[in-house]
């Protein structure tokens, strides 16, 4: 079974449990969630939603990203803007840890498996189960303090390029 499709069903049983249904909307949703790579904000998602279906209103992103968390299909990453970001989760494995660069605003994913013993060690002596947890590392681009051009600059630039033709072409 493909992750698309466990995705899917997971949403599927969810919806129902919740009385919800499985709109084409809402599908649209899930299938840029799917189709997007790295973070995104509501409103990038919304646009790539927009690609795959037309109908899709504002108001049906921001209503479906609560149940997306929910259900662990998305998670909601905040690093301290006006905005929130959001990841699909890959993976159920592995826990990861966001390095954001305050320069570019990227976000960085990596591997931090020792953080999820971490958690539930810290938490057991206290008598408590984990219910969340993230690590999140504010940095700074050593290449733009050099007088250097950021690569990771450049890549989001182009991304955000890349959406906005995407969307103005549906």
């Amino acid at each position: 079974m493909t992750e698309n499709s466990r995705h899917l069903q997971r949403f599927q049983d969810f919806l129902t449990k919740k009385s919800l249904r499985l709109t084409s909307p809402r599908r649209a949703i899930l299938e840029a969630v799917h189709g997007h790579e790295s973070h995104y904000t509501a409103e990038e998602l919304l646009s790539l939603a927009r690609s795959i279906d037309d109908s899709v209103s504002r108001a049906t992103v921001y209503r479906t990203l609560p149940i997306l968390q929910e259900c662990d299909i998305v998670r909601e990453i905040d690093v301290g803007k006006d905005f929130k970001y959001y990841a699909t989760n890959r993976s159920e494995d592995n826990f990861q840890a966001q390095v954001v660069c305050v320069d570019c605003d990227n976000i960085f994913e990596i591997d931090a498996p020792f953080m999820d013993w971490y958690a539930k060690t810290a938490a057991e002596r206290l008598g408590l189960e984990v219910d969340s947890q993230r690590i999140q590392v504010n940095a700074h681009c050593t290449r733009l303090r050099t007088g250097q051009t950021c690569e990771h600059k450049a890549a989001k630039t182009s991304e955000s390029l890349l959406h906005s033709t995407i969307s103005t072409h549906n």
